[in-house]
């Protein structure tokens, strides 16, 4: 499975490109809606909330019709530095456990076999930027390239950005912060952007978020290896390691102004 995304800037957009979706034939299980707070207006619905991180397990409902998807789940949980959003779609339950909420896989065994197969652990970060910022975001599960390539066109014929643009501009909006507190230790920002960068997402990754950076030392240093041989005679192992700890203080001040809100 391959997962395809598209942000957009409002739910009623989202809600009629789902639609076009299921008027082409797209398995309605393979489609997830992501958007924020608690699903009002959502085709008049009914929705049920989750209980909260820490107690206990999330609930879910049944949805008739909800942009076309029949059958699927919905539930609502609050994220850890982005607050609460609202899943539809039988993918929501392994995104909102995988970004921390805590809540398990509310969609019972049906969420235990290759649905979550491609669960884009390494896009969460831009989920969360674009939920925090008011988009709601459509994820298809796509068979293969092909078909993967025939969802991302028809996302974009409804207006969705793609996930590649939305990370870009996820990072513009930090980067001036960034090549100012590295420039500051005398380093050249210009030269080590990229693997600082990538040491930067690396802690926002569903597994690796909230950790110390000696927690996941293993896989951060098969990480530098990996890049090292790519990029042979360049250093990558300092700016990597120092993107990797700015990352982890980013990603703690998110959750500390959630909890304080």
């Amino acid at each position: 499975m391959k997962a395809v995304s598209g942000v957009f800037g409002s739910r009623s957009d989202a809600e009629r490109a789902m639609a076009a979706m299921n008027s082409v034939g797209l398995p309605q299980d393979r489609v997830t809606l992501l958007t924020p707070g608690d699903g009002t207006g959502l085709r008049s619905v009914p929705t049920v909330a989750a209980e909260q991180p820490g107690m206990g397990k999330a609930m879910g409902a049944v949805l008739g019709g909800t942009a076309g998807l029949s059958g699927a789940a919905l539930i609502m949980a609050a994220i850890p530095g982005v607050g609460l959003i609202t899943a539809v779609g039988l993918l929501g339950s392994a995104i909102l456990a995988a970004a921390g909420t805590g809540i398990g896989a509310t969609a019972g065994a049906r969420l235990e076999n290759s649905m979550t197969e491609g669960l884009p652990e390494d896009e969460l970060f831009v989920y969360e930027d674009a939920l925090r910022r008011g988009r709601t975001i459509v994820i298809v599960l796509a068979e293969d390239d092909a078909a993967a390539a025939r969802t991302r066109e028809l996302l974009k014929a409804e207006g969705a950005e793609a996930i590649d643009a939305a990370r870009e501009q996820w990072w513009i909006g930090l980067r001036d912060a960034e090549r100012e507190h590295y420039s500051a230790q005398g380093k050249n920002f210009g030269n080590d952007e990229k693997f600082y960068r990538l040491g930067f997402e690396s802690a926002l990754h569903a597994r690796t978020r909230c950790k110390e950076y000696d927690q996941v030392l293993a896989e951060m240093t098969a990480q530098i290896e990996e890049l090292e041989l790519q990029y042979p005679g360049v250093s990558v192992e300092e700016p990597f390691t120092q993107g990797y700890e700015r990352g982890r203080d980013y990603y703690q001040q998110l959750c500390d102004k959630s909890q304080a809100a």
